[in-house]
């Protein structure tokens, strides 16, 4: 089987449909991941039943129409080679997408994906989380930030919640630990602004390990000393 024979294998396993345009866009996608993988270390998965699966079903699996209205603005914290958010944007073209990323190299990657596959709207941003959330173009104006395995919820919460507006939502795709993530972060949402933190268990197609994804409503704004500067949520959680 080729790429996009596992990528509509795995979606009908996991209940999504996918149009045959987005079976052509997630297949460029795949193919210009795997190119650009030879010059810089974009995944450690190549395999294309593994990437079908493990990457873009993957990033699909935290879409839910509760969370990301029509047309919501979304931001990919920490995107690295674009996972959720290029699935997402394929998945759902009306979102508005910022894809932030701290290495300017993956930018580059993430810019020819969005112009070859011919997405709109999507912004590429070359920032630390802790400098971009801190800016007044960025801060507190999205409906969604969404993040997928850049750091434990009680660091990662700092990263994201203040990219996010008030009544929208930071949504987190946790693997097998993520129980333990939310009884140690449930302060730092806490004191970041959110509400409580309902944990929706995910069963990828094919796939035996536990993981769920994370949703978090933003109740007030967060205070403006967050997030600290660069560096040290990540050494002194809150």
């Amino acid at each position: 089987m080729n790429f996009q024979e596992y990528l509509k294998d795995a979606a009908e396993q996991f209940g999504v449909v996918l149009t045959e345009k987005m079976i052509g866009q997630f297949d460029l996608y795949f193919q210009l991941l795997v190119e650009w993988n030879e010059k810089i270390n974009l995944t450690a998965i190549t395999e294309p039943r593994e990437v079908a699966i493990k990457h873009m079903i993957d990033s699909l699996s935290c879409w839910d129409d509760r969370y990301f209205p029509p047309g919501a603005a979304v931001i990919d914290v920490g995107t690295g080679a674009g996972f959720p958010g290029i699935p997402l944007k394929i998945f759902r073209p009306d979102i508005k997408l910022t894809l932030l990323d701290s290495l300017n190299k993956r930018i580059k990657f993430l810019q020819e994906v969005a112009d070859k596959l011919e997405l709109d709207q999507v912004q590429c941003v070359h920032l630390r989380a802790e400098e971009g959330a801190r800016q007044p173009l960025l801060r507190e104006k999205f409906d969604v930030a969404v993040s997928r395995a850049v750091a434990r919820l009680s660091v990662l919460a700092e990263y994201c919640m203040p990219f996010v507006k008030v009544d929208g939502y930071f949504v987190a795709l946790k693997g097998m630990k993520y129980q333990e993530e939310v009884a140690e972060g449930a302060n730092a949402v806490k004191v970041l602004g959110g509400s409580s933190i309902r944990s929706v268990p995910v069963r990828l197609p094919y796939i035996e390990d536990k993981r769920a994804v994370l949703y978090i409503r933003k109740v007030r704004a967060t205070p403006k000393a967050y997030p600290r500067k660069a560096g040290t949520p990540d050494k002194n959680p809150l």
